[in-house]
């Protein structure tokens, strides 16, 4: 009988990790934030095996995760937030460098270099079914060389979305 219960549960173990196998995250990394900053950005590549698509993202680091994307109108990087990211089968997706990217909205406590943040992907597979998948992302320096070049972006997207939040409050109160 033990030999039964132990055959059963090496099939699950072996079906679990082949279905994590199924979408690989790498270089998921994100710049350390200064005290008061309430946002923050998280880049990653994701490889999918099979069509997929990003349907949202959770932290505990933050009070919500947002799907973003920079688009070009009259000659100026706006950002705007979507509804999904597709993932086709077999091709990377780089959030980050094609204007994808997850914002983490409401930062509990500023990200500190050295550090990581847990953020829980969820896809929405071809077939419907949904998957979560669990990443952490390093947190890099605010002069990290790799991250130099972003943080420019940074203060635009924040610059942004202050004056999106107030453009919003304003009307709220009208």
């Amino acid at each position: 009988m033990k030999k039964y219960v132990w055959a059963g549960l090496a099939a699950l173990l072996i079906s679990l990790s082949a279905q994590a196998a199924d979408v690989k995250v790498s270089d998921a990394w994100s710049r350390a934030t200064a005290p008061g900053q309430d946002a923050g950005m998280l880049q990653a590549v994701i490889t999918s095996k099979k069509a997929a698509t990003l349907v949202g993202a959770s932290s505990k680091a933050c009070a919500s995760v947002e799907l973003h994307s920079m688009v070009t109108e009259g000659g100026m990087m706006k950002m705007r937030q979507v509804e999904s990211i597709d993932l086709p089968a077999g091709e990377a997706v780089d959030l980050g460098a094609k204007g994808y990217h997850l914002m983490l909205i409401g930062l509990k406590k500023p990200l500190k270099e050295g550090k990581k943040v847990a953020v829980t992907l969820q896809l929405r597979q071809a077939d419907g079914k949904m998957k979560k998948v669990k990443v952490s992302a390093k947190v890099r320096g605010m002069t990290d060389s790799k991250t130099q070049a972003k943080h420019e972006h940074m203060e635009q997207h924040e610059e942004m979305m202050q004056h999106e939040h107030m453009d919003t409050h304003e009307k709220m109160r009208r």
